[in-house]
């Protein structure tokens, strides 16, 4: 079972990305004066990366609603402002996502406007929507989807309230491949330590605070939960001491993210909690990345993947581990749910 980083690899996946990362950031200028509203609807790690997106709109726009759910939940709500001022937002790594593919067909007769990330252009979601950025074949569409959805965001805020940082943005995102190959190649040995420590614990916990509770739900739950089939419970930070922090004893296994942006002091009180009551403590800080090519200004914002991708090689040693490649499933696309 492969376990070292194929840099090589990596980074050539996502060169689609890159390559529209301009043209997502010009799309959402463009559209900046013809909305009012941004919905944002897609399942599982999508949905992960539209928190963040959610969390810096609400940061830096004064002017835009913005609202964020899962698939079945939107259809269901039918909310009814889904007129031509509203932007709906879908993403499916696969493209073929049935819930998030049945919410833009739902879409389909009525006036909003609706935009894509998929990877190929005959794919369903691809075709279901009115605007689609298209990430090309790839192993990386996690990484890909959020470069792009960020910046049709950047766009967004750059000509609707004034946003400064639109060209470091691009210019960081741009570079975010690389850096994150860095972060992933630099935990290698720290992370094959770590898994070893926690191979046979059937629980875990992981919490973040704000944006960086992205890197934190994707880990726990679509990666180690989908594929190690642990018991792994995400918690935000501003919920941790209203009931969870109850659970923690010195046999609790905890993942601890702190990012760069306003939420960090929530995450720096779980972790002086968290050390005083148990040495199963694993902290990944963004402070301690270098994030080569990524603008001070912009850290923040792509912190969240660059600690994410460095904790995930614990999940890859864990798989090794277990003799359970990442790529394992027990039901999905497997049975009928």
């Amino acid at each position: 079972m492969a376990i070292q980083f194929n840099r090589e690899a990596f980074t050539a996946s996502l060169q689609q990305s890159v390559h529209i990362v301009d043209d997502a950031q010009q799309y959402g200028q463009a559209l900046a004066g013809q909305i009012d509203r941004i919905y944002f609807v897609s399942c599982g790690a999508p949905n992960r990366i539209m928190l963040g997106l959610q969390y810096w709109l609400e940061r830096h726009s004064g002017s835009l609603e913005v609202r964020r759910y899962f698939p079945a939940d939107f259809m269901h709500i039918d909310p009814p402002r889904l007129d031509e001022r509203t932007l709906v937002v879908l993403a499916s790594k696969s493209g073929t996502t049935q819930e998030t593919i049945a919410a833009a067909q739902f879409l389909q007769g009525k006036p909003c406007r609706t935009v894509g990330v998929t990877q190929t252009a005959e794919l369903p979601l691809a075709q279901a929507v009115q605007h689609c950025f298209l990430l090309g074949r790839t192993d990386e569409a996690y990484f890909g989807c959020f470069m792009i959805l960020q910046a049709l965001v950047g766009g967004i805020l750059a000509k609707r309230d004034g946003w400064p940082l639109l060209d470091k943005l691009t210019r960081s995102l741009k570079a975010l491949p690389a850096a994150l190959a860095d972060a992933a190649i630099a935990n290698h040995e720290r992370a094959a330590q770590e898994a070893q420590l926690y191979k046979d614990d059937r629980v875990m916990y992981f919490l973040a605070s704000g944006p960086m509770f992205t890197a934190a739900y994707v880990l726990g739950v679509c990666v180690v939960m989908e594929s190690q089939w642990l018991h792994c419970l995400p918690v935000e930070a501003a919920e941790f001491f209203h009931g969870p922090f109850e659970a923690v004893d010195g046999t609790t296994p905890l993942m601890l993210f702190l990012g760069e942006d306003p939420s960090r002091a929530q995450m720096e009180r779980v972790v002086t909690f968290c050390q005083r009551y148990t040495d199963r403590v694993m902290v990944y800080d963004a402070k301690d990345f270098p994030m080569v090519g990524i603008d001070p200004e912009i850290r923040a914002i792509v912190a969240p993947y660059i600690v994410g991708i460095a904790a995930e090689r614990v999940a890859a040693h864990l798989a090794v581990l277990h003799e359970q490649p990442l790529t394992t499933r027990r039901y999905m696309w497997k049975t009928e749910y």
